[in-house]
């Protein structure tokens, strides 16, 4: 005969009470201990730049890393329609040798 194996308990049977805070009182999805982030704007929509320059140099450097490294959206705040003219325009001051294109 086969023997009956003997499995863990799922969620649903004994799991226990889940995550709870110091007082004893169960996490919720929006209690207190989560912060929500405050949504980055784009600074060229902000201050209705329509062109980006790579002659601005100084501009072109704040959305890079110290690598050289073009920054992300989710970190630059910037919208989908001036994130590629910034990269872009980035990619033209490298070519130029205006940036490096990495940085040690």
């Amino acid at each position: 005969m086969a023997e009956e194996r003997q499995f863990a308990p799922g969620p649903a049977e004994g799991a226990g009470p889940g995550p709870q805070s110091p007082d004893g009182a169960p996490y919720k999805r929006f209690s207190p201990h989560f912060q929500r982030f405050k949504r980055k704007v784009c600074r060229f929509c902000t201050k209705q730049i329509s062109e980006i320059s790579w002659k601005e140099i100084d501009k072109l450097t704040r959305f890079t890393t110290e690598r050289g490294k073009i920054m992300p959206r989710r970190l630059s705040g910037n919208c989908a329609k001036h994130q590629r003219m910034l990269a872009a325009e980035i990619k033209i001051a490298r070519l130029l040798a205006l940036m490096p294109f990495v940085r040690e």
